[in-house]
């Protein structure tokens, strides 16, 4: 599941997954709040704090990813990804090298600092 993240800045769409992520998290709790931060900021400010394995997402959970991406493909200004898993942080910060904006991988012991950074 995911759950919107209430202890970020204003501009920031933060969320956290625990357990199973599916398609239908994506469209009822992550979309709704991208939209909504992109309409009011022009541009969007992302952090997600994986409290799971990425094998926890289903496969329409990554299509749901994927196409909310490309969806708004130039709209992205900052991304945070907190994780302990080393994979996830390394694949986020090689993202900055392919799409617009930052991606940053943070370990979940830097959370306050992801929060810090992604915001501004």
């Amino acid at each position: 599941m995911i759950e919107v993240q209430n202890d970020v800045a204003s501009n920031v769409a933060g969320f956290r997954a625990k357990g199973r992520v599916t398609k239908d998290d994506y469209e009822t709790v992550v979309k709704p709040v991208v939209e909504s931060k992109l309409q009011s900021a022009g541009k969007i400010h992302f952090l997600l704090y994986l409290e799971t394995d990425v094998a926890n997402f289903s496969p329409g959970a990554w299509l749901e990813d994927g196409l909310l991406g490309l969806k708004h493909f130039s709209k992205w200004h900052k991304m945070a990804i907190v994780s302990d898993q080393e994979g996830v942080r390394t694949f986020t910060d090689a993202f900055s090298f392919v799409a617009p904006g930052e991606a940053k991988g943070f370990a979940t012991s830097e959370y306050e600092r992801a929060k810090e950074w992604v915001a501004s």
